[in-house]
């Protein structure tokens, strides 16, 4: 895309009233203003809250608010561009029961009180091959979505990275965290239904290299520190 066509998508993210991009400052280590109450003030119903972390295009959250209109979801990029699409689209259709963060991923806990989120969706994140602690699935991370994530909620991962597939698998089993599911070729397994079946921009990429799409769902419920397993 052109540096005009970004230009022209960060301007009218501007106009979109369910797209929220707060400056770093205002975010770092402080709340949000929709913190604890993303219910009451922003979506007016007493409804789940899902989000979909690293959401890109937002396919993923616009499919399934299309599917479950008694669910919310917020989905959560740093790309401005990539966000457009989603907003868009959610805007275009009136669709009540979605919004988008423009942020990093480093700054969740800003966003979001204790038990405010039922589900976490993370569809097909960089898996940072040579830095373990910045995968989504790290304990760093696992550690910040306890803090808002309820008590029994799930966590999907949904990616094409057999790498970040299973080092995600062993350090939930190496913390003794619950294993619910876990895929490493879902479509070749016939494991796809129609909720899997959702596929992002990134996704058909991949299936046209012929890369299987794995799929693992977990809780992260408990007390305990959780550590990195030792060989990822």
């Amino acid at each position: 895309m052109s540096s005009k066509g970004k230009l022209q998508r960060f301007k009218e993210n501007e106009t979109f009233t369910l797209l929220h991009q707060p400056a770093f400052d205002t975010i770092f280590r402080r709340d949000f203003h929709l913190k604890g109450n993303w219910r009451q003030d922003f979506f007016h119903n007493n409804n789940p809250i899902v989000l979909e972390l690293g959401c890109g295009k937002g396919e993923y959250s616009i499919a399934l608010a299309r599917k479950y209109p008694e669910k919310n979801f917020i989905g959560i990029d740093i790309k401005g561009a990539r966000l457009w699409r989603g907003a868009k689209t959610a805007t275009m259709e009136e669709m009540a029961n979605v919004a988008f963060i423009r942020t990093r991923i480093d700054c969740i806990e800003s966003f979001f009180a204790a038990g405010e989120v039922s589900e976490i969706w993370i569809t097909f994140p960089d898996p940072q091959p040579k830095n373990a602690r910045k995968r989504l699935t790290s304990t760093l991370f696992l550690s910040r979505y306890r803090h808002f994530l309820q008590a029994r909620g799930l966590v999907h991962l949904k990616t094409d990275s057999q790498l970040l597939h299973e080092y995600t698998k062993t350090s939930i089993l190496h913390n003794q965290l619950e294993l619910v599911e876990a895929n490493a070729d879902i479509y070749g397994s016939e494991r796809a239904d129609e909720l899997l079946s959702i596929k992002t921009h990134y996704e058909q990429l991949f299936l046209k290299q012929g890369l299987p799409i794995t799929y693992i769902r977990f809780r992260i419920d408990g007390g305990q520190p959780l550590t990195e397993p030792i060989n990822e």
